[in-house]
């Protein structure tokens, strides 16, 4: 069973998660385009350009003119060669700063990672500190650039945004692929990228440099957290029916952390686990309720239900999936099930299946150091590296 601290953390996170959603029902500002002014903030993770302590670099960029789109880079120091370490490029803004030519042998180029947050898509954020945390503890355990993904939050913002929000980030990440090529290969005049002349219709420039210096789209990983995981499933499901349209951007595995699936038919763990910690169904409910449009409320609707017989994308397309699941959780049941039918078609869709664990114990703030919370991260490294790798599938789970 959970240790005595984690029920009387969860006693007052349902608490203050209640009071949360009650406000957002009952804010006059849910229906403007303006948003809700007084949504409370969880606490932010400053960003650090140049190589903390953990050898871990973040940089913040909104890719989106029209919309709160946000992403926060994590780049691992294993990127830079032994020279780049003793003297990095801070450039003009302090940060680190990379030169992109066709000739560098110092861009190491690194898988990349799209990371979405949970928070049941009406709370959370990409640079909070405990997804800041754990996009750091990834990317050094993955040998990976994390690109975590701000998708705009309920009920300001209802389905399908946050779902739009995640295929254009993809999209983006194949736009910067681009660009990036046009530089290495000569269609653009060679220079470094703190003068870069591609630029967009505000005087921007459109290359970002981490990217373009050692980010590799060919293989990409998509990894949810708890409504985040339910983005990432739909993702990958785009993904598939692009095909080549998003070369070179290829999805190559996702992994699927406790993910925010509900139905109208009652799963044994949706009954017994009710009124389980820190997340239970009367509230998620609730955030569902907020997410999707009032007149497509259902709990079968497709956003919440991945075995929907109506399923457009056929499972045995789907890429490898590992699932990730809690013993004291509600939604595992429904996870449980569509990892079974991602096997029965012959997917790679393993099952991590933790004892005594609840919702979001390896991402929560309060979990986030416990051996558990290190294990999974580490199982999850395990797993995916089998698909990243540039030497074949040498690892093995």
């Amino acid at each position: 069973m959970p240790t005595v601290t984690v029920k009387l953390y969860s006693a007052l996170f349902k608490f203050h998660l209640k009071r949360r959603l009650e406000t957002l029902i009952e804010s006059p500002f849910s229906s403007t385009p303006f948003g809700i002014t007084s949504r409370p903030s969880d606490a932010v993770a400053s960003v650090n350009p140049t190589f903390s302590s953990d050898g871990v670099a973040t940089k913040d960029l909104h890719i989106d003119p029209l919309t709160s789109l946000s992403l926060r880079i994590f780049l691992p120091d294993s990127a830079l060669s032994n020279s780049q370490k003793k003297k990095p490029d801070h450039g003009i803004y302090g940060g680190y700063s990379p030169a992109i030519d066709r000739h560098c042998r110092n861009c190491r180029k690194l898988p990349v990672i799209l990371q979405f947050h949970g928070g049941g898509f009406v709370s959370g954020s990409n640079d909070a500190v405990s997804n800041d945390l754990f996009c750091r503890r990834i990317a050094k355990l993955l040998d990976a650039i994390v690109v975590a993904v701000g998708y705009r939050l309920a009920p300001e913002n209802r389905y399908p945004a946050a779902f739009e929000d995640g295929v254009n980030v993809l999209n983006w990440l194949g736009k910067q692929a681009n660009l990036a090529e046009c530089i290495v290969s000569g269609d653009v005049r060679r220079f470094d990228v703190r003068r870069l002349q591609i630029v967009d219709g505000f005087g921007a420039s459109m290359v970002e440099p981490w990217l373009a210096a050692h980010g590799d789209p060919s293989r990409c990983v998509l990894l949810g957290v708890s409504c985040g995981a339910n983005i990432a499933d739909y993702v990958a499901r785009k993904a598939v029916e692009a095909g080549k349209l998003l070369d070179p951007v290829r999805v190559v595995a996702q992994v699927l952390m406790y993910p925010f699936f509900i139905g109208s038919i009652p799963t044994h763990s949706e009954i017994r686990l009710a009124n389980s910690y820190f997340y239970d169904k009367a509230m998620s409910i609730l955030a569902w309720k907020l997410f999707l449009p009032e007149k497509e409320f259902a709990l079968d609707h497709p956003a919440a239900n991945p075995l929907l017989p109506t399923r457009e994308t056929p499972l045995k397309y789907m890429p490898p999936t590992l699932t990730v699941v809690a013993e004291h959780d509600w939604m595992r049941d429904r996870a449980i099930a569509y990892s079974e039918e991602l096997r029965k078609v012959n997917v790679d869709a393993p099952l991590l299946d933790y004892k005594d664990a609840v919702h979001e114990f390896a991402t929560l703030d309060v979990l986030l150091k416990t051996p558990q919370a290190l294990a999974c991260a580490e199982d999850i490294a395990i797993w995916v590296k089998k698909y990243i790798s540039l030497r074949g599938h040498e690892f093995s789970y």
